[in-house]
């Protein structure tokens, strides 16, 4: 592993309020396009269905768009929601994918539906859900595989591009199943900050090595709000704080402009549950992102650190990864 881990970005492509979904998703390339000239190492992509305010739900389609407009970075799903697809169908699409942009495409899987109970309903068939994922990523990686004699099901495209698989988690139970099935883990540091520790550390322990995988490889995502100074980092965080706000309420999901102060618009016990949810943002200026990032690779082994950048200013946003970037020169 290298003395410090490789970056990377996830993306959500977060509609500015008033903004079209073309605009976003133009600003999504254009952040892209950045991220590979400062050599970020990968760019993914999350699935999310039925919020107002987040245009990833076509994840397939978006990791296909960003690709043809980059070069040599890794682009992928962070993740798709396997329990809301036919695995079959996900093999084509990433077979595809492959095809077109080989040795560059990374097949992110979770097991949550990535939206509320009845659009799950809407998007699976079956209703099995989150029950089958073992087997659906075993089927998965099956139709990723060279053909077998006799295969009666093929993915055409998709058989023998053999798509890295990685699993995504909040919990225990995706590093377990990682480190069973010999697979690279990317732990969900972003939204879920409690587990972080344990997780990546279940996942190191219990590693068995595989045909993809000989060593474990684990991500840690997390929230960050880099900027030149402390005092505008949080302002510029205001947008994180009122986009979290907005998903408590159940209220549509806008990338809102920064204000000068939160009072007024959040009570104490929201304001605790967002920092909470937020428990490994990073915030401020680059040396003290990087003392913040020195701490947190304290208590964990990672080999790669996954950015989510809410900033609301496009140029901004860029912006913060040329001061990401000068943490890992510091």
């Amino acid at each position: 592993m290298n003395q410090y881990p490789d970056y990377s970005l996830l993306e959500l492509a977060s509609v500015r309020e008033g903004d079209s979904v073309g605009a976003t998703l133009a600003n999504s390339v254009a952040y892209a396009q950045h991220a590979e000239k400062l050599g970020f190492k990968r760019f993914w992509l999350a699935e999310h269905h039925n919020m107002e305010g987040i245009s990833s739900s076509a994840t397939s389609v978006l990791i296909g768009h960003i690709a043809g407009n980059t070069q040599t970075i890794r682009v992928g799903s962070g993740g798709v929601m396997l329990p809301n697809h036919p695995p079959l169908v996900i093999a084509e699409q990433f077979g595809t994918l492959e095809s077109i942009y080989p040795g560059r495409i990374d097949l992110g899987l979770g097991r949550a539906p990535g939206t509320d109970p009845i659009t799950a309903r809407a998007l699976r068939r079956d209703g099995m859900g989150a029950e089958q994922f073992p087997e659906d990523v075993a089927q998965l990686q099956a139709l990723l595989a060279p053909l077998q004699p006799d295969q009666a099901v093929k993915a055409i495209p998709g058989a023998g591009t053999n798509v890295p698989v990685w699993l995504l988690g909040s919990s225990l139970y995706s590093a377990q199943l990682a480190a069973m099935r010999g697979l690279p883990y990317s732990f969900a540091g972003h939204f879920a900050p409690r587990l972080y520790r344990e997780a990546l550390k279940v996942y190191r322990d219990n590693f068995q090595p595989s045909e993809q995988l000989k060593e474990p490889y684990a991500i840690l995502a997390v929230p960050a709000v880099p900027a030149d100074s402390v005092e505008e980092a949080e302002y510029l965080a205001t947008t994180s704080y009122q986009r979290i706000l907005s998903l408590f309420r159940g209220q549509p999901l806008w990338l809102k402009p920064p204000v000068k102060s939160m009072e007024g618009l959040w009570n104490a016990g929201e304001k605790a549950t967002v920092k909470d949810f937020l428990g490994l943002q990073l915030l401020g200026d680059a040396a003290t992102i990087k003392s913040q990032l020195d701490q947190l690779l304290a208590n964990v082994t990672v080999d790669e650190v996954m950015f989510t950048v809410d900033i609301y200013d496009p140029e901004k946003r860029r912006h913060a990864l040329d001061i990401l970037e000068e943490t890992r020169q510091a």
